[in-house]
């Protein structure tokens, strides 16, 4: 009887141990991320030059490895010569939603994850001062991602990594309507505070 309660005692105790060990990763996160963002495609048959990007989201992990963000996001690109006017920049504003999966490498410090988000954005051309001269409107468009997260400790990340972004809008000026298909990868460093 006394083995059986030492070995009942033992196993309790171990497991526990083993339990109180661990260190569960936590599953709220918001990332803080900017770069650039290199245009595949003219814009109505504008050149847009790079362009430079933010983006904030909120992260919330449901599974294991598999988890869902939403954030906001601006990407401002600049043109030499443009169909609205020789003087306007293009900047894309608005919403994403998606979907993550995370997956560590083996016992590193290091995990890679992969994205797919719808957007709800808006295409602005504005002046050099910045002053709005057209407004697309919000709609929708998608969005693809992946890259690493390399833990920093103390529930810290750096989060490198690339996407690409699409979104076709439609503008009218002078009453023509015209279509814009912006179309960018963009390559970000971010970082992630998990609680």
């Amino acid at each position: 009887m006394k083995t059986r309660l030492i070995i009942v005692f033992a196993v309790i105790t171990a497991l526990a141990l083993n339990c109180s060990a661990q260190n569960p990763e936590k599953k709220f996160g918001f990332e803080l991320s900017t770069g650039a963002s290199l245009p595949t495609s003219k814009l109505n048959g504008t050149s847009l030059k790079t362009g430079l990007g933010f983006e904030g989201i909120l992260h919330y992990r449901f599974m294991p490895y598999t988890g869902i963000f939403a954030g906001w996001g601006w990407n401002h690109f600049a043109a030499d010569e443009t169909f609205a006017d020789n003087h306007s920049d293009f900047e894309e504003t608005g919403y994403v939603l998606g979907l993550q999966f995370k997956h560590p490498a083996g016992h590193s410090p290091f995990s890679y994850y992969l994205r797919a988000a719808g957007l709800y954005n808006h295409i602005e051309i504005e002046n050099k001062e910045g002053d709005i001269l057209k407004d697309s409107g919000h709609g929708f468009g998608w969005q693809l991602a992946g890259g690493i997260d390399m833990n920093l400790g103390r529930n810290w990340s750096l989060t490198p990594g690339i996407k690409f972004q699409s979104l076709n809008r439609e503008i009218e000026i002078e009453s023509v309507s015209t279509s814009l298909n912006l179309n960018y990868l963009t390559f970000r460093v971010g970082i992630l505070k998990q609680f």
